[in-house]
């Protein structure tokens, strides 16, 4: 009996476990087993157990397809860590939910990876918790959910400042700009560059001159120019959530400034109907606009 490790009976009665496998005597040595951690072992031990159990009977949910169960105990589980004293158990509890249900539900995922991130920062934690930051960030981006996307990267960046990592904080500026352009937020994203001039080392940077020249071309609707920084080494290598908004980023059919009759002209290449909307509205509004 004392050798016994399986989760009590009211963790396996969560499963509904198959009558072919619950026979009296399992019934019997769970009770036992379940009075026996009430008994025997300090109430927060007594805790830490049950919790292992509602995991243990999650992944028994698992094995048999039933993912939303399966993190509901999960997420049941790491509550009780919490509760325990025991932080790291219970983020990485979530973790593990959130990789379960990420391909079924990726908005749960995204909560679950935000709530491991929570308590891995309170923990100061802070590389783990930009691990499961970054797992949400991409989820977002994949899921087109771009505000809170871009909440989630400055919040990244953030941590990343705060760590001294500075190079990393480029990419993060990198990712920043491509979601506020496909936000058409040409505003948010000039100002993410602009911010981030305080970074040390970003001014000057690669990271900076490619996002500057993307601006401009963003800015002037020279698609050719935002192609051309968009096919660099610098986007095409990023996490393939992020490249692909650079692949996709297109110039918006009207923007803050207008590029000069003459640039309009020289361009040879990029989509006839978005040259020929530009050369309308030009003569259309040309003095009326800055």
């Amino acid at each position: 009996m004392d050798h016994f490790s399986g989760p009590p009976l009211y963790a396996l009665q969560q499963v509904h476990v198959s009558p072919v496998l619950r026979t009296p005597h399992l019934d019997t040595v769970l009770q036992v087993r379940s009075h026996q951690c009430r008994a025997e072992v300090p109430e927060m031990l007594s805790l830490f157990h049950a919790a292992k159990a509602y995991e243990q009977a999650g992944m028994m949910l698992k094995e048999m397809q039933r993912l939303p169960e399966a993190v509901q105990l999960i997420e049941k589980a790491s509550m009780m860590y919490l509760e325990n004293g025991t932080p790291d158990t219970a983020a990485i509890a979530l973790e593990r939910a959130g990789k379960l249900i990420e391909n079924v539900s990726p908005e749960k995922a995204v909560q679950l990876y935000q709530q491991a991130a929570s308590v891995f920062e309170n923990e100061e934690r802070l590389r783990q918790a930009l691990e499961m930051l970054g797992k949400a960030s991409r989820l977002l981006v994949r899921g087109r959910r771009l505000d809170e996307a871009a909440l989630s990267l400055q919040k990244e960046k953030s941590i990343y400042k705060e760590i001294e990592n500075y190079p990393t904080c480029y990419k993060k500026t990198i990712a920043q700009v491509l979601v506020h352009l496909h936000r058409n937020d040409y505003v948010a994203a000039e100002r993410c560059v602009r911010e981030s001039y305080s970074i040390p080392g970003f001014n000057g940077s690669e990271d900076c001159a490619a996002l500057e020249q993307l601006l401009e071309g963003y800015d002037q609707q020279d698609q050719d120019q935002v192609s051309e920084v968009c096919n660099l080494p610098l986007f095409k290598y990023m996490d393939n959530d992020y490249a692909k908004l650079g692949l996709t980023l297109v110039v918006p059919g009207g923007g803050i400034k207008k590029k000069s009759p003459n640039a309009t002209q020289d361009k040879t290449r990029g989509p006839a109907t978005v040259g020929s909307h530009a050369d309308e509205e030009e003569d259309e509004y040309s003095g009326g606009l800055c």
